[in-house]
């Protein structure tokens, strides 16, 4: 008798590349940077995709991992706002409102591995293995099981590099950067063999990169130039990597994708919006020159947080709050109109101001921003409270960017994808 053919397993493999733009990849493929990459995009389909609103790492590494907007999974920004206060508070992966796609699987008995993801601290339980990505501050919090932790320990495993000293010291910027790129390959090295359904595995160094060094990508000239383009040469070495485990094992590249979490581009000017506000009569500060946003004056109409939110100073939603219930349309109708005219150098500054009514949906919307300011490229929109004019610059050289991350799949995409659309993507291919 013939033994029955045993079903191949399905599986699916996802690389994040964190803030890497469409544009970059494909320039840095057309030189000859990334031959490997360039002939993933040969073989199947490079898309742009619009990241999420506000147009940063928390919000749409969420996004991804439960194919949902803020409204739905309550997660606005790194930073919030304590409830009946103006004290800052840092949302969690225990504040998430919704199940991640991965938590799906599970519940289908489907195995996941998952190295590095932003935005899942302090790590919970899984049908697998979860390394938390930033921001993550304890690796035994970090990890899921525990027991893995001696293990990561034992590779020199890092979760982030330290922002703060390397945004002025460049030789440790590049010291760490390779420290984090070898520690996370160990960690591939040592799980991929394990037994699995979906595989994932992101590298956060490309976003440090950017806010640091971005003018070394785009300046020939710059001393750092040849070491950006080597450290690209080295992802490109680790999309290879992965890519061929990943071949060897499914036998073709159907189930094997990449991605970032939102685009990136230079610096002209950082805008404090805060400051803008506060010139345009909308915010008042009880101190002539506040540290905090609790200094704010009850005559206040509205008030930013990082990056680009704007609340309004709804009564009985903040304790100092005035605006009535029938005034609060008017005032964000008249913050719109007033922001798209803002200009620099003749140039205009904001791209467009979202309702966040009408791009948000679900039962968590009202704990949220009353506005998203989308700014034009090369303007960096901030939250301070400290600074006094509407534009300055400090060290970073790169920001954010919301339509031109990136998705690669062997399946060419037949609608413009928003990052939220590829849970779905990842859990159909799942079967």
């Amino acid at each position: 008798m013939f033994k029955k053919k045993k079903k191949k397993k399905k599986r699916v493999c996802v690389i994040g590349l964190d803030g890497v733009p469409y544009a970059l990849l494909l320039d840095l493929c057309q030189r000859g940077i990334m031959p490997h990459m360039s002939r993933l995009i040969e073989s199947g389909n490079l898309h742009m995709m619009k990241a999420s609103l506000p147009e940063i790492s928390a919000v749409s590494w969420t996004d991804f991992m439960t194919g949902a907007n803020p409204g739905r999974h309550g997660i606005f920004g790194f930073t919030d706002l304590k409830p009946d206060s103006y004290d800052l508070r840092f949302p969690n992966f225990m504040d998430l409102k919704t199940p991640t796609f991965w938590d799906k699987l599970g519940k289908q008995n489907r195995k996941s591995i998952i190295i590095n993801q932003p935005s899942t601290y302090p790590a919970r339980r899984i049908n697998g293995i979860l390394i938390s990505g930033f921001v993550a501050i304890d690796l035994a919090k970090a990890v899921y099981p525990l027991s893995l932790k001696t293990k990561l320990e034992e590779m020199n495993y890092q979760i982030d590099i330290d922002t703060l000293r390397c945004r002025e010291d460049t030789s440790l910027l590049w010291e760490s950067l390779e420290k984090t790129l070898s520690g996370r390959m160990k960690a591939f090295d040592s799980l991929w063999d394990d037994d699995w359904d979906y595989f994932e595995f992101v590298i956060t160094g490309t976003d440090r990169l950017h806010h640091f060094l971005w003018t070394a990508y785009e300046s020939e000239a710059h001393p750092q130039h040849a070491r950006f383009l080597d450290y690209y040469r080295r992802i490109d070495g680790v999309i290879q990597e992965i890519a061929s485990a990943y071949r060897r094992l499914a036998k073709n590249m159907d189930g094997f994708f990449l991605l970032s979490d939102h685009g990136f581009c230079g610096i002209e000017q950082e805008v404090y919006l805060n400051a803008w506000l506060t010139k345009n009569g909308y915010l008042v500060f009880e101190s002539s020159s506040p540290e905090k946003l609790r200094e704010i004056s009850p005559s206040a109409l509205a008030f930013a947080l990082d990056p680009n939110r704007i609340y309004i100073h709804s009564k009985g939603k903040y304790p100092n709050g005035r605006v009535d219930d029938s005034e609060r349309q008017q005032i964000k109708d008249d913050i719109k109109k007033d922001l798209e005219k803002l200009r620099y150098a003749d140039k205009k500054v904001v791209r467009k101001v979202f309702d966040t009514k009408e791009i948000y949906s679900g039962p968590h919307v009202d704990h949220g921003p009353d506005l998203i300011v989308l700014s034009e490229k090369g303007f960096d929109m901030k939250g301070s409270v400290k600074k006094k004019e509407i534009f300055g610059r400090t060290s970073l050289e790169g920001m954010h960017t919301w339509d031109d991350a990136f998705f690669w799949s062997e399946q060419k995409q037949d609608k413009v994808l928003e990052i939220s659309d590829l849970a779905e993507i990842f859990m159909e291919k799942l079967g």
